[in-house]
Parts: C-alpha cells; sequence; structure tokens
C-alpha cells in the first residue's frame, strides 16, 4: 500500500514543487496549506471512488482524464503566462498578495486535477475489497509529507530562477496533462 501511496502523491509532489517558486518566504504555514490541499483531496477521492465503485467507473474512467487535462492546461498556461510578467512582487510572504497563489481559486483546481487518478484508483480497491480507511490515511499522509516537501524544495531552488522555474512548473503541468489524456487514450 505505501508504493501505491507514493505513487499517487508524485503529481501532488510536482505541483508543490512548481508552487514553491510562488512563494517568496516559504515557511511552516505555506507548506502546510500545500499540504493540506493535496493530503485531504488526495486521501478523499480514493475513498470516493471506492463508495462509487462499480457503480459509476465507466463514467469516472471516461471523464476524468479530460477533467484532470483541461484543469492543468489552463493552470499550467496561466503560470506560463504569469512568468512572462516584469513586475517586481513583495518579498514578505505575509500580505494578500503574496499568498494569493494558494488561496481556494488557485489550489482547489490544483488538488482535484492532481487528485482524479486517485479516485479512479479508489473504484479499483472497491473491486479488490482493500480495507479504505487505513488505505485512505496512508495515502494522504504520504501526499501531506511530500506536498509539504515539494513546496520546500521549490521555494529553495524556485526563488534563484523564480520566472525560468515559473515557466517550467507551467509547462510541467500542462505536460502531465497530455500525459493523463494520451495514456487515457492509448
Amino acid at each position: 500500500m505505501g508504493a501505491i501511496a507514493l505513487g499517487l502523491s508524485m503529481d501532488a509532489f510536482a505541483v508543490a514543487v512548481c508552487k514553491g517558486p510562488g512563494i517568496p518566504k516559504a515557511t511552516i504555514k505555506h507548506m502546510l496549506i500545500v499540504g493540506l490541499y493535496f493530503g485531504f483531496f488526495q486521501g478523499i477521492m480514493p475513498l470516493l471512488g471506492y463508495l462509487l465503485g462499480a457503480q459509476f467507473a465507466e463514467y469516472i474512467t471516461a471523464f476524468a482524464p479530460w477533467i484532470a487535462f483541461v484543469l492543468l492546461l489552463i493552470i499550467g498556461g496561466k503560470m506560463m503566462l504569469e512568468s512572462r510578467k516584469k513586475e517586481e512582487p513583495c518579498r514578505c510572504g505575509k500580505c494578500r498578495a503574496c499568498n494569493a497563489s494558494l488561496g481556494p481559486r488557485q489550489m482547489l483546481p490544483l488538488a482535484v486535477a492532481t487528485s482524479i487518478d486517485a479516485l479512479a484508483t479508489g473504484v479499483s480497491f472497491a473491486f479488490l475489497q482493500v480495507r479504505i480507511l487505513p488505505a485512505v490515511l496512508m495515502i494522504g499522509l504520504i501526499t501531506f509529507g511530500m506536498s509539504m516537501l515539494g513546496v520546500k524544495i521549490g521555494n529553495v531552488f524556485g526563488l534563484r530562477f523564480k520566472s525560468k522555474a515559473e515557466f517550467a512548473g507551467g509547462v510541467i503541468l500542462v505536460l502531465m496533462g497530455i500525459k493523463i489524456l494520451v495514456e487515457h487514450l492509448l
């Protein structure tokens, strides 16, 4: 189960690394916010998939990759455009401008997009009769920790190369969306 949890957390980790450069001074609070969003959604989605089970499995697996693709394409494209802006943001790390990238408008779509594969995993858990509560807890906790680590890594290395890192982060999100869609279509 640990390997599945770690595998599911990798998308959230990659996105958290991309968020790091956008936070001038990444504090434990910032890391907790990102970790909680990704950990919660990565943990709750397998539970939802498990509860939906076979009833809606064909619909979930049919549309989930398209939803993830569109969300990641929009968010990644926006990051790439924003990386080209020349304005110098505040560096306090506490004001509204510094924390905007961690607000629900930004984090909710990212958390949903990166956890859609966990929804499909939950459907398979229903078929395999996996003990869902321990699985959900493990997935959520591992994703929480990996996301916190990702923010810190992205912040430490990304601040040195902010605009390039933000552009690369946008490209990564777009490529993740394309990868999800291609895997679904093949």
